[in-house]
């Protein structure tokens, strides 16, 4: 067996078979490039599902990783830390909001605000006790909890993890009248992505976003915003709701936050929403470590430029007016996304999203598939526009356009 096959091997012997990846594995990576067991070079259009918008092995990044490490690493959140009150201030900041909840893991800030939600609905809506009801939209994808699952709308997500946690009421993404109408006096959040990116890179009708908030601000009822995928550069803008002019009362981020480095999230929200909180009643090991701050507070000053958005939206407006001519002519059904972050519909015809993956692959382009025929694109935002037409030439290809 070659190397790679004798490593997949393995893994696929010691390992939950909980992923399905494309048959590469990873050796090294240096920007938009990775190199496998093999030496064999690809160009990576995934980015860690956004987790990597500034490249892989980002020297800023990189330096700041390895001067902490010779620091502090970990206190726990019994002690501070003197990286944890700056992390803390300029992501409120960036956010334009007061009040920080670190956590690690995106499904952890989600389930964090969830908690949020529900305690400020009962100290301060006044909501009667167990009776908070959270609305979010179906196709979502917020991670992979019990609870997160419990109102997931895909059967492979939530297939035999019940019995389900109760509290949430789905309504079809972008329909406003749906929420409208779902609203009681028991509501205490709406939990929404701006674009829906495990669903296909989907983008809401115009409109829709400044109706949630505006319809949410009237019935006394928090917007939370599921920014991890959309958020920090990826779209053009810090936040996808920044196209809309849109600010919710709660921001969870993750994924770009720790630079592809480690895992870094967090709720960001005004001092009355994360104020109901007091010590005891949640929290994180090794949520906000000096580790993660360190490389959270690099991220941010790299935001504060304004380049990488600029970049995004730029290169952006290049890969959707390309991908934008491979529709009409029958390999491509459909294209939507914004910024640096698309979703491809392949016409069934030429194969499954799995397939066409596995084809680019072999052409030295890495992207992954979802809900059977799309596949999504979402580089990093440092790759070159040289490099992204070159990948574009290889999807071309295979499309046989």
């Amino acid at each position: 067996m070659s190397t790679t096959e004798t490593a997949i091997a393995s893994a696929e012997a010691h390992s939950a078979h909980n992923y399905h990846p494309l048959p590469v594995v990873v050796a090294s990576a240096e920007g938009a490039w990775m190199t496998d067991v093999e030496g064999r070079r690809y160009l990576d259009l995934l980015a860690g599902y956004s987790a990597l918008n500034f490249g892989h092995g980002n020297r800023r990044l990189i330096d700041a990783a390895k001067a902490q490490l010779d620091r502090v690493t970990l206190t726990s959140r019994a002690f501070f830390h003197d990286r944890f009150a700056d992390f803390c201030t300029e992501l409120a900041a960036l956010c334009g909001m007061e009040t920080v909840l670190p956590m690690n893991t995106g499904a952890e800030a989600v389930e964090t605000a969830v908690k949020t939600a529900r305690k400020w609905g009962y100290r301060v809506k006044g909501v009667p006790d167990g009776m908070a009801k959270i609305i979010v939209a179906s196709d979502n994808f917020h991670g992979r909890t019990t609870t997160i699952v419990s109102f997931s709308t895909d059967p492979e997500a939530r297939a035999d993890f019940g019995p389900y946690t109760p509290g949430f009421e789905i309504v079809p993404y972008g329909d406003l009248t749906a929420m409208r109408e779902a609203m009681t006096e028991n509501t205490v959040a709406v939990l929404i992505e701006p674009i829906q990116g495990e669903a296909g890179v989907l983008v809401p009708p115009a409109g829709y976003l400044p109706g949630v908030r505006e319809l949410t601000r009237e019935r006394n009822v928090l917007f939370v915003a599921d920014e991890i995928q959309s958020g920090l550069g990826r779209t053009g803008k810090t936040f996808a709701l920044d196209h809309e002019g849109v600010v919710p009362d709660v921001y969870v981020l993750g994924k770009a936050l720790g630079g592809g480095v480690v895992p870094v999230s967090a709720v960001v929200s005004s001092a009355e929403v994360l104020g109901v909180f007091r010590p005891g009643e949640h929290g994180s090991t090794f949520g906000g470590n000096p580790l993660a701050c360190a490389v959270a507070l690099e991220v941010i000053a790299m935001l504060r430029t304004g380049e990488y958005q600029a970049r995004a939206a730029e290169l952006g407006d290049h890969l959707h007016r390309e991908l934008g001519l491979l529709t009409g002519g029958g390999a491509v059904e459909a294209v939507r996304g914004r910024g640096l972050w698309a979703g491809v519909d392949i016409a069934p015809a030429l194969g499954t999203g799995r397939e066409i993956s596995e084809k680019l692959m072999e052409r030295g382009v890495l992207v992954k598939d979802t809900h059977g025929s799309t596949i999504r694109i979402a580089p990093p935002l440092v790759i070159s526009k040289e490099d992204l037409d070159w990948g574009l030439d290889r999807l071309r290809a295979v499309l046989g356009a």
